[in-house]
């Protein structure tokens, strides 16, 4: 014959319960949001730096020294100032960074690893801007008149410096982006219809 126990006694009140777990459902609709996120993010980002790789710099190179740093002075300045560009330019690591996080955590481990990737590929992004496209842009700023023997010295390692920098830049987005896409991709196989 089963005796049942009863319960202990206590003191005090009733622990509460644990929350719940994040339910898989909610898990997966996040990690969906935040990838077509990241995509979309690394996906303006990587065309403002094909656009510069491809159209402005070359542009600007068949001009005057004159035209170049005053024309690359003022996208310098509107680009600074702009601060959709600025939550733009940081939210696409930030999101690629926390899709990857959750779909582990979702246990959709080919998926976070793409994201994963992304999130690498673009973090370079960030330390090549802020280590060598930011300061050269400061640099061309306080240059002063082109047209003189300091300007010009400056001018020149600029477009010596900043174009390379910059198609490195254009071209670890691509990779961001195709890694997002794929993870994209691989998300949305996995996810029941």
């Amino acid at each position: 014959m089963d005796q049942q126990r009863p319960a202990p006694h206590t003191d005090g009140p009733a622990p509460a319960p644990a929350p719940a777990p994040a339910s898989a459902a909610s898990r997966v609709r996040a990690a969906g949001f935040l990838l077509g996120l990241a995509t979309v993010l690394v996906g303006l980002m990587a065309g403002l730096f094909f656009a510069f790789t491809v159209s402005v710099m070359p542009g600007l190179d068949a001009s005057d020294a004159r035209t170049y740093a005053t024309a690359k002075r003022q996208f310098n300045s509107a680009i600074d100032g702009n601060g959709l560009f600025g939550t733009a330019f940081v939210l696409a690591l930030l999101a690629a960074a926390a899709a990857s996080a959750v779909e582990y955590r979702a246990g959709r481990r080919r998926a976070a690893l793409w994201a994963g990737a992304a999130a690498v590929a673009y973090l370079v992004v960030l330390v090549l801007t802020f280590a060598v496209n930011i300061p050269l842009n400061n640099e061309l700023a306080a240059a002063g008149d082109p047209a003189g023997a300091t300007a010009a010295d400056v001018l020149d390692r600029f477009r010596g410096t900043w174009v390379p920098a910059n198609t490195a830049r254009t071209l670890l987005c691509t990779v961001a982006l195709a890694a997002l896409a794929r993870a994209l991709l691989l998300h949305g196989r996995a996810t029941p219809r």
